[in-house]
Formats: structure tokens, C-alpha cells, sequence
């Protein structure tokens, strides 16, 4: 973890530097891109274990290159903007971020959840490709979700939601797990965030969300994807 690469997407010089050495202090590699289009490239060239994205760049708007970045792979993502309503955050959430700092940051934040992303990154074991239960199949490889062989189109959100429950299929995910793995450390007690996206996954899957098959309640704990 210590030597891990971490991509900085920033356009603001002063920032990028001071986040690439507070981040070569700990003993981690720092990389730095000041466009969308330059942290596309040095993704693909580089395969960084972290990215960190501003989200007013001057190419792109961050929220589409993380969309971008969430299409290519897993990567953890952490968010550093001056943007702080609400809305601008579950955007960036929305999208595929994993974590989101409001600027100004203290370092010791920074330091902190950027170690918690990689651990967690490094902790996780490779999921299986595919995962079935009853009609609902989810290929990873694929990025792809079908129920009774049609393809189920989820929000990039969505998928995370689900694919997360399904990499321990049949072990209940608490909430704040979910909220933390999905949304961000942030966020864990933003329940209602949780409430809602299951909602939405289980209109899409079940045939009966008031009646789930698939995506079960564990009633004051968190939720589960059923195994048989």
C-alpha cells in the first residue's frame, strides 16, 4: 500500500503539488494530470491504484471523467472539489466515485482516506466473473446485468449497489458498509441514500419489490443477495 501510485487530476498547480507531496511523504507515488483528457491517458498508461479528481477542470467536467473512468474499471476514486451542495456531491457519487473531500482539506484527512480506499482496495479478493441466482445474473467482465436473459440497464450507482452484495453472496452487508463501500466514508450515515438506490435496484429486478426475491432485508442490519 505504501508504495501505491496515486493519480492526481488537478488543474490547479499549487494544489497538485501540495497534494503529490504530502502524498510522497507517506511514501506513496504520485502522479499528476491537469486536464480529463491528460488523467485518461496517464490511467491507461500507468494503471494507478488510486485516482483523485478535481471536478472543475478546464476540458471536461470531473463528473463525466469519472463516468469514464468508471466504465475502464474498479480503480477507487476519491473527489476533491470547493463544490459543496449536496447535489454536485451525489452527482460525483452517482457517477462512480467512491469518496468525496470538500476543499479546503487538512492533510491528515487527505492521508486518511486515501489509506482507507486502498485498503480496502487491497483487502477485497477478486470477485468471481459471474454470479447467478435464480434469473438474475450479473458478468462482471461484461459489466452486465440480465434478468431472465434480458439485459437489466442500472445506473452506474445501481450496479455498484448490487454488485457489491453480490461479491459475498448470501452474507448480509450492513448498512453502513454499504454506504461506506458504495458512496463513500463519508457518507455512512446518510441511510436514506441507501433506502432509496435499493428501491430503485429492486424496481428494476424483482417482480414484486414489495416481495423481494433477490434483494433481501435484514431487518436493522443491512441486506443481502439471496444465494439459492
Amino acid at each position: 500500500m505504501n508504495s501505491a501510485k496515486v493519480l492526481i487530476v488537478e488543474d490547479d498547480s499549487s494544489i497538485a503539488q501540495f497534494v503529490a507531496a504530502s502524498l510522497s511523504a507517506s511514501g506513496l507515488r504520485p502522479v499528476t494530470a491537469t486536464t480529463a483528457s491528460q488523467g485518461l491517458e496517464e490511467t491507461r498508461a500507468r494503471s494507478p491504484q488510486l485516482v483523485i479528481v478535481d471536478l472543475g477542470l478546464p476540458d471536461m467536467d470531473g463528473v463525466e471523467l469519472i463516468a469514464r473512468l468508471r466504465e475502464r474499471g474498479t480503480t477507487p476514486i476519491l473527489v476533491l472539489s470547493a463544490r459543496t451542495q449536496e447535489a454536485q456531491k451525489v452527482a460525483a457519487l452517482d457517477a462512480g466515485a467512491d469518496d468525496y473531500l470538500t476543499k479546503p482539506f487538512g492533510v491528515g484527512e487527505l492521508l486518511a482516506r486515501v489509506r482507507a480506499m486502498l485498503r480496502r482496495a487491497a483487502a477485497s479478493p477478486v470477485p468471481a466473473p459471474l454470479v447467478s441466482v435464480g434469473g438474475l445474473t450479473l458478468d462482471r467482465d461484461a459489466h452486465e446485468v440480465r434478468l431472465d436473459g434480458e439485459p437489466v440497464h442500472l445506473s452506474p450507482l445501481e450496479y455498484r449497489l448490487l454488485e457489491r452484495l453480490a461479491r459475498v453472496q448470501g452474507k448480509v452487508v450492513t448498512h453502513r458498509q454499504l454506504l461506506a463501500d458504495v458512496w463513500g466514508t463519508d457518507q455512512v450515515d446518510q441511510l436514506h441514500y441507501l433506502r432509496i438506490y435499493m428501491g430503485h435496484l429492486r424496481a428494476k429486478i424483482e417482480a414484486n419489490p414489495a416481495e423481494p426475491h433477490y434483494l433481501l432485508t435484514e431487518l436493522g442490519v443491512g441486506y443481502r443477495l439471496a444465494d439459492e
